[in-house]
């Protein structure tokens, strides 16, 4: 299973992949069922839950019913714990729109959810994070993870998430980041797709940020918070909710001024 998994995920496109593969992981879910970890998104508990990685697999990483990883259960706490996402009349724009959030953000009363991406099938809205088709200030809250990585201007998709949110309004845009390097590798030269997988993690992937990630968040205009609010959890949570361990959560504030 593990090598099947990190075959498919590494050859088909994730959008193309979240067509059909709910059905065939609602199917294997009821194998493994059980009260060794737990989803906190929708509260179903496993035996196991199943490996994932495209170069290296991780076990125990995706919850086949919610296809969430380790950093949607980690995003989803904190919303909980140290937000006002679930409290406020919000209008809330989530772009790359993750599948685990999806019906469950859609169903909430106080959200004004409008989602946007360039492929995902889950989109409300077709567009390119270069040019977001928003007038300024007209979000309360923005989400887009995952994302930064694979543009062509990082700096400009920053700009425009700055341009759009709301004045005292915050978002979430967490990355892939290699913690154990101080500043962010981008060479316009790593062009093959294989020494792109050598060096961004990913063949897709156009850098891999580093500890300056907060810094270059801030130089577009955010006041950062780099949160390891993963440290604050009981150690017992982490291994249940199967979280990972060393990831920032980087919570951007649009100031009033």
């Amino acid at each position: 299973m593990k090598l099947i998994i990190s075959i498919v995920t590494k050859i088909i496109p994730r959008h193309y992949l979240h067509h059909v593969s709910h059905f065939f992981l609602k199917l294997i879910s009821l194998f493994m069922r059980g009260n060794k970890y737990e989803d906190p998104i929708n509260g179903i508990q496993y035996r196991k839950l199943l490996p994932y990685g495209r170069l290296k697999s991780r076990e125990n990483a995706l919850a086949p019913d919610s296809m969430s990883l380790e950093r949607h259960r980690l995003i989803w706490l904190y919303l909980k714990e140290k937000t006002n996402f679930f409290n406020d009349k919000i209008k809330f724009l989530h772009i790359a729109p993750e599948y685990c959030f999806i019906k469950i953000f859609k169903n909430q009363k106080n959200l004004e959810y409008i989602t946007a991406d360039l492929n995902s099938p889950w989109a409300d809205i077709k567009m390119d994070v270069h040019q977001i088709p928003f007038d300024n200030d007209s979000f309360d809250v923005i989400m887009c993870n995952h994302v930064l990585e694979h543009v062509e201007d990082d700096k400009k998709v920053m700009s425009e998430f700055f341009r759009v949110m709301k004045k005292g309004g915050w978002g979430i845009f967490q990355v892939p980041q290699d913690t154990n390097r101080t500043e962010t590798l981008e060479d316009p030269n790593i062009t093959h797709p294989k020494d792109r997988e050598k060096y961004y993690w990913q063949s897709d992937h156009l850098r891999l940020y580093g500890l300056d990630y907060g810094k270059r968040l801030n130089e577009v205009g955010f006041d950062v918070v780099e949160d390891k609010f993963v440290n604050e959890l009981d150690k017992k949570l982490l291994q249940r909710y199967a979280l990972p361990k060393n990831e920032i959560i980087y919570l951007c504030k649009k100031p009033f001024n």
